[in-house]
């Protein structure tokens, strides 16, 4: 029985290890050229196995990608969260977490195909059905300042939580909708700031 267990084990983890693989030497490649310049002999290439063995682990470029493409989004919106000072003003700290996805959006070649409706359709409507089901974390990082900003006497009295939170949805709504109508980045960095502005600005209570 052990000997069977053991036997099971490895080749388990040998599959793992496979895959990680392939996972990396697509994370290396997409960084570097972008999903469009990168193939699977090439993946596999970096990888140091055939292509027929890429296909144990995903059915095509794109699912590797989507792959790759959550779990560095997913890094990438931490490392920006770790970032922020969550005691400055709230228009500020709006400002600089939209200011920060940009930039990092435009550094990271993965990242950077958000912006690019023939690669990340799919996905985006993956994105869609998280946001609307408040499962992301960015969506609980921001309830959590809401709560802070409201103890603090930082937000309009006059706007309720539900009403603030409609407004994120709104925002949220049309970065993952782009694909229906023409979308600059610097729009949702204007709406961003008027937004915050608007429910900071207590001269209209």
């Amino acid at each position: 029985m052990n000997k069977i267990f053991i036997h099971f084990y490895r080749r388990e983890h040998k599959l793992i290890d496979k895959k990680s693989a392939v996972f990396n030497a697509g994370r290396d490649l997409f960084l570097l050229k972008g999903f469009k310049a990168v193939n699977v002999s090439d993946i596999t290439k970096q990888a140091g196995m055939s292509v027929g063995t890429f296909y144990n682990y995903y059915v095509s470029k794109e699912e590797l990608f989507s792959d790759i493409y959550r779990k560095e989004n997913e890094m990438a919106k931490k490392a920006i969260m770790d970032a922020i000072n969550i005691d400055d003003d709230p228009v500020s700290i709006a400002i600089s977490f939209v200011s920060e996805v940009m930039n990092t959006l435009q550094s990271n070649l993965i990242l950077k195909e958000w912006y690019n409706r023939d690669v990340m359709g799919d996905l985006e409507k993956t994105y869609r059905n998280e946001e609307n089901k408040n499962e992301s974390f960015v969506y609980v990082f921001f309830k959590g300042l809401l709560k802070k900003w409201r103890a603090e006497g930082k937000i309009r009295s006059d706007i309720d939580d539900s009403h603030v939170l409609g407004l994120y949805d709104s925002l949220i709504f049309l970065d993952t909708h782009k694909d229906e109508a023409t979308f600059d980045p610097v729009v949702m960095q204007l709406l961003v700031e008027f937004v915050m502005k608007g429910i900071t600005d207590f001269k209209k209570e």
